[in-house]
């Protein structure tokens, strides 16, 4: 099969030559399967594979970017990018490739693949189990990086999750290429430490095509390739399909990029905290100077309304820059606080039930104490990402509601699952929740308590008109789309804290967010927190 996609790289190579003119390259000529637009270069590529398979009677179907899937009745697919880093063909940079993977429904059984720099001529290629090789020879990727001199590919288009603007800051030197195939490759042959893919646009994140080929080639070179949330990496062979992700020679690579969550003593460094309370809790004041004198001689900051209170000077939380953030309040002021800072977030209960905090109000000065020895554990949550209006809005840690703007009126949804309609309910409004959010109002509705290990959420039908409209759990890396079809409005509300109009007919998209909520806890685990705070609530 190598051979084959061989002889395919080299038709390619020869026809792409014939192009006049490099700026005739990137010339849009029409729209592809996948939705993005179709240049002189990609076209001219494609037609040669595809001529050069039915010409030899090769057994392979084929999905590639711009024509989709084509049925030849064979058992193995060929996963083609045409032109993988078509730009720069047509700005002259000399990295842009034909990348080419072979299996049959995912990533999970590719197993051969090419790559072919158009420009130098260097490929790699690997055949599962065989290993990986470039021009002929062995490669490996990095086993032990040193996490001080750090070199990456970093995705930094206009897709671009800030976070990693941040991450190229915090690391020796970062590289953006436009060839996602040829970065994953440098990856595998040690020459970086990692590629992070990370776009908050969810139309800009990866596809199968583009990496097929490399994701191979790096796992047979001694690689990992991760989700965001840290499990192995698969995509199905679909071109609706994206994703983002990390590749890396060195798994401790991973916990650099996404584990920020360093205890003081593990990290030798003074954390500064914030305090932001609920001022409308009667005696809440008590309860803050309580936790002002457990933290000694740390340093630490009010929130401007918490200063108020007690005749001080403060800052706005979302301004505070602390590493750490001790709410006093209930679930509602941990959610608040988490709308307005990514900091670690310690909860002291001084509200109801307070599912959330670690904290109750008899042991303030016990719980400062383990945080100031950091005796704790951070346990990171997913967070939901809503697009609405073109817009990205706050991430929410519980749920997004969509639901009526009218007492009693009915409403006519659609959900769509990865942009497959999944199902159409008539009820008061639709529920998108998280699996922290499974036990809050998700749970009031009948859904079922997930545990905040697992990587799913939660669709869920609010006074539904059928019996049958029931909740449905996803997986955490697809999109959700809510569509609101009749001609009247209803309102979008993030975690109880935030409401948005939402007219009809319209509709929003929900992703699980590259960002995480980051709970400090002690020793108390998901099950035993149901038992005491639920299951003995009033």
């Amino acid at each position: 099969m190598i051979d084959i996609l061989r002889e395919i790289a080299d038709k390619v190579a020869d026809a792409i030559a014939l192009i006049p003119d490099p700026r005739f390259r990137g010339e849009e000529i029409c729209m592809g399967a996948d939705g993005t637009p179709t240049s002189q270069i990609d076209k001219v590529a494609e037609n040669t594979v595809l001529d050069h398979i039915a010409r030899n009677g090769i057994r392979l179907n084929v999905l590639s970017e711009e024509i989709g899937y084509v049925d030849n009745g064979a058992e193995d697919t060929l996963v083609l990018d045409p032109i993988d880093g078509t730009t720069n063909s047509s700005i002259c940079v000399p990295m842009y490739t034909i990348s080419m993977a072979v299996g049959t429904s995912s990533l999970s059984d590719v197993h051969t693949a090419l790559i072919r720099n158009l420009v130098t001529g260097d490929e790699y290629w690997a055949v599962r189990g065989e290993g990986a090789f470039k021009n002929g020879e062995r490669i490996q990727a990095i086993s032990r990086s040193n996490l001080d001199n750090l070199v990456m590919a970093i995705y930094l288009g206009n897709g671009a999750n800030p976070d990693s603007f941040a991450l190229a800051k915090r690391i020796k030197s970062s590289r953006a290429y436009g060839c996602a195939s040829l970065e994953m490759a440098l990856v595998a042959e040690g020459m970086l430490d990692a590629f992070v893919m990370n776009s908050e646009d969810y139309s800009r994140s990866i596809r199968v095509v583009d990496i097929a080929a490399s994701y191979l080639i790096l796992m047979e070179a001694g690689g990992h390739v991760y989700n965001l949330d840290g499990s192995p990496f698969d995509m199905p062979f679909d071109l609706g399909h994206h994703s983002d992700f990390i590749a890396v020679g060195d798994p401790d690579v991973y916990d650099f990029v996404m584990k920020d969550n360093c205890r003081p003593l593990r990290c030798g460094k003074r954390f500064r905290y914030g305090i932001y309370a609920n001022t409308n809790i009667r005696g809440v004041e008590e309860h803050v100077r309580r936790v002002i004198a457990a933290l000694g001689d740390e340093d630490y900051v009010l929130d401007a309304e918490t200063a108020r209170l007690l005749g001080t000077e403060g800052v706005p939380l979302s301004e505070m820059g602390v590493d750490i953030v001790i709410t006093v309040g209930g679930d509602g002021t941990i959610l608040r606080s988490m709308l307005l800072t990514d900091a670690m977030v310690l909860g002291i209960n001084a509200g109801g039930i307070g599912f959330l905090a670690e904290i109750e109000r008899g042991e303030i000065e016990e719980g400062i104490a383990k945080l100031r020895r950091g005796e704790y554990k951070v346990e990171k949550r997913l967070k939901l990402r809503t697009r609405y209006n073109g817009e990205y809005l706050e991430d929410a840690v519980n749920e997004v509601v969509v639901h009526t703007d009218s007492v009693a009126k009915i409403r006519h949804f659609r959900i769509y699952i990865n942009d497959v309609l999944a199902t159409e309910v008539r009820a008061d409004g639709i529920i998108v929740s998280t699996p922290t959010g499974s036990t809050s109002y998700a749970m009031s509705l009948g859904a079922p308590m997930i545990d905040p290990g697992v990587k799913a959420m939660v669709i869920v039908p609010m006074a539904a008109f059928k019996f049958s409209s029931r909740p449905i759990i996803v997986p955490s890396n697809a999109k959700i789309t809510v569509e609101q079809i009749l001609d009247k409005g209803c309102l979008l509300v993030i975690d109880g804290q935030r409401e948005y109009g939402m007219p009809g007919p319209s509709k929003a998209e929900f992703t699980m967010s590259s960002k995480y909520a980051r709970f400090i806890m002690f020793d108390t685990d998901f099950y035993s927190r149901v038992q005491y705070k639920l299951e003995n609530a009033i």
